[in-house]
């Protein structure tokens, strides 16, 4: 398990409250060894003039899920996980129903790590994949150190 400790869905969940993740009704579904899982619902809210789920939408889906991976996989007391670069492929259009992303490790280092993120339709075809690199730095008043006293 990669997880700095066991969590729960509604622990996750309450994460999105107050910004973009509650905003776009994203919710986290599922939390595995070494991944995380979260869905959002196509609705105009996300929608582009078209009709089709935005790319910039999928790229929100795609860096919350990371991000709060990331952020699990440290001590959130002394350190927070920061997007430094993401990227997107939209791959199939959506027009309706729900979008999943599951995002998986590639890398889990002591500052920086990096996740692949696919989502998937309710049909499991994937819509768009994402590659996010995280910045793990330390709260102000830590240090990156684990040998000095905090």
């Amino acid at each position: 398990m990669i997880w700095k400790k066991v969590f729960s869905l509604p622990e996750i969940n309450s994460m999105n409250v107050g910004n973009m993740g509650e905003f776009l009704e994203i919710e986290f579904t599922e939390i595995g060894d070494d991944y995380l899982v979260a869905r959002m619902p196509v609705t105009p809210k996300v929608k582009q003039p078209a009709g089709l789920l935005h790319g910039g939408a999928s790229v929100v889906l795609a860096e919350t899920v990371g991000s709060v991976a990331a952020n699990l996989c440290v001590d959130m007391n002394a350190f927070l996980c920061v997007g430094l670069e993401i990227n997107a492929n939209h791959l199939r259009a959506v027009k309706s129903g729900y979008v999943y992303g599951t995002a998986k490790p590639l890398h889990v280092g002591a500052t920086t790590q990096v996740w692949n993120i696919e989502i998937r339709d309710e049909n499991g075809r994937l819509t768009c994949a994402s590659r996010i690199t995280m910045a793990c730095v330390p709260k102000k008043g830590k240090t990156l150190d684990p040998l000095i006293k905090q």
